[in-house]
């Protein structure tokens, strides 16, 4: 598991099991957080479809105790992929209730992460993406995604009153809390990365004119749903590039943060161009970025999530007692087993283990983004409820992929 923090020797009873409550009042049932995956089950309208229905209720009932959405987009004309579930005025209420019914199930929170893609959106989707700069994706990723263009004033002003209406409609729908997603190069990621955010008005430059957009989101949805419904954020610790968003800036971030009231922070790394999200092929190491998220730790109060990496119940209470994490986020394993959380919470020496994908042919494997497509049509499957198929290879993943998502199937949209 190679942690190398000291543990903290006044949580070493610490376990999965354990219930947590925010600073709102709100009880979580315990410690196994969902973090967000690409379903890519919307439907035409970027409606949820049955399917969103069927595999959220499976994830309620299999034992986990905060399900966090997909990309819930704030803007129907801004979509990071082309399936994306959107949340505006536009939206049926009424899938929605059924969506949030479902994954409400088992006393399960069920919260809507909220995005806005900025930059990272693909051409056959965004022909002028917007961004705080106008800065390109670098490296292959100029061949997918178009330059973009700088926001105006009043254009960000308007995004930021999307993001709050998003939040607004997903309280009135059914969702139990909402999360920002300020991580993975998505636009709020954008702005407060030097890199991406050039600007020289209020929104750039200084440390504080970068953090300015993320914070008046979380003012304008705190308005809108006021101080018992959960608002939390998913924060990247660094976007490991030069000349990017450090450590050190989101220990400043997650702190302002905490004083705002925000109820929780959800911790990762990485970006479209760095995608240390994902991890190394053959890496072991459980909880990728734990000595990041140990150094925020200090510095809070709200609870944080850790999400990376975790496999097995033993990992994930290592960490637990490290003191480097209030809950544990897991993702893909929750696509191979969507009860998953309940064997690691009854069983302290279960472990999954995840399968190695590719067709043998790296181009293709990149060009079909074998390492996303598989476990997309593993939840596809569970929507339509069937049985996932864990011992599926990876040229059948590329097959079914071609036919359910047709020529978007090799249209690059991620890294």
């Amino acid at each position: 598991m190679n942690f190398i923090l000291k543990r903290d020797k006044t949580m070493e009873n610490k376990n999965l099991n354990d219930k947590i409550t925010l600073k709102n009042g709100s009880e979580l049932k315990n410690r196994l957080f969902k973090s967000a995956m690409s379903e890519q089950l919307g439907d035409k309208d970027h409606n949820p479809t049955s399917k969103l229905v069927k595999l959220y209720k499976a994830w309620g009932d299999g034992g986990i105790g905060v399900s966090i959405s997909g990309n819930v987009m704030i803007d129907r004309t801004a979509l990071g992929e082309p399936r994306n579930v959107v949340l505006d005025d536009k939206s049926d209420a009424d899938k929605f209730r059924s969506w949030t019914k479902a994954g409400t199930s088992n006393k399960t929170h069920f919260w809507a992460q909220l995005n806005h893609p900025g930059k990272q959106s693909p051409k056959f989707l965004s022909k002028s993406p917007v961004a705080p700069s106008a800065v390109s994706l670098r490296g292959g990723l100029k061949n997918a995604f178009n330059t973009p263009r700088e926001l105006t004033e009043k254009e960000i002003l308007e995004i930021i009153k999307k993001f709050a209406t998003s939040a607004k409609f997903a309280k009135e729908y059914g969702f139990t809390g909402v999360q920002i997603h300020s991580a993975h190069g998505y636009l709020v990621n954008q702005f407060l990365s030097p890199h991406h955010n050039r600007r020289e008005d209020g929104w750039g430059g200084s440390f504080e004119k970068r953090t300015r957009f993320v914070v008046e989101i979380y003012k304008a949805m705190r308005k809108k749903v006021g101080n018992d419904f959960p608002v939390s954020i998913k924060l990247n610790s660094s976007d490991f590039r030069d000349g990017g968003f450090t450590i050190e800036e989101a220990i400043k971030i997650a702190e302002i943060l905490d004083k705002e009231g925000i109820d929780l922070i959800e911790i990762s790394g990485g970006s479209y161009e760095n995608p240390n999200m994902m991890g190394k092929p053959g890496d072991e190491k459980e909880g990728y970025f734990i000595e990041y998220a140990a150094k925020i730790k200090e510095k809070i109060t709200a609870p944080l999530v850790l999400t990376g990496g975790f496999r097995s119940a033993k990992g994930m209470i290592s960490a637990l007692n490290s003191g480097a994490t209030d809950m544990i986020g897991i993702a893909r394993p929750l696509a191979v087993e969507t009860d998953f959380p309940s064997k690691v919470l009854n069983d302290i020496d279960y472990k999954i283990y995840l399968p190695h994908l590719s067709t043998g042919i790296k181009a293709l494997d990149s060009m079909v983004m074998i390492g996303l497509t598989w476990y997309e049509y593993q939840m596809y499957r569970i929507g339509k409820g069937k049985k996932v198929n864990p011992k599926q290879n990876a040229w059948s993943s590329a097959l079914q992929t071609l036919w359910r998502v047709g020529v978007h199937a090799f249209k690059q949209r991620r890294a």
